[in-house]
């Protein structure tokens, strides 16, 4: 997963994918200092799961509080929070020119067709 605001240093050791819930009914600020070179801060809502990457030694700081004050409310190794990455089920690996002669050789003799369902009133 790719971090668009601010990816980590590029001579960073392995990443690990982390999942943290804000189980709270406040907003929380979560922010990982302790990476050199990397900044990384996100507003998770309450109910809302929040996945990142990070190194393995990364500690996430969570921040609680109010309008215009925070107070740090617990600070997680993301070892803790470490998820593992599984393999979509099913699905095979297939090049382009797999999956072009496979397209052509059972075309589709009808089109398709969808139905559409309303809610019952």
């Amino acid at each position: 997963m790719a971090q668009i605001l601010d990816p980590l240093p590029s001579d960073s050791q392995s990443q690990v994918l982390c999942c943290y819930v804000n189980a709270t009914s406040k907003i929380q600020v979560a922010r990982i200092t302790n990476v050199p070179d990397w900044y990384f801060e996100r507003v998770v809502f309450p109910g809302q799961r929040l996945l990142f990457e990070t190194v393995p030694k990364a500690l996430l700081e969570i921040h609680t509080g109010m309008m215009a004050s925070a107070i740090l409310s617990d600070s997680i190794p993301c070892e803790r929070l470490q998820i593992d990455a599984p393999e979509p089920a099913g699905f095979e690996t297939a090049s382009g020119d797999e999956l072009e002669a496979s397209r052509l050789a059972a075309p589709l003799d009808e089109p398709a067709t969808a139905v559409a369902i309303s809610p019952a009133s």
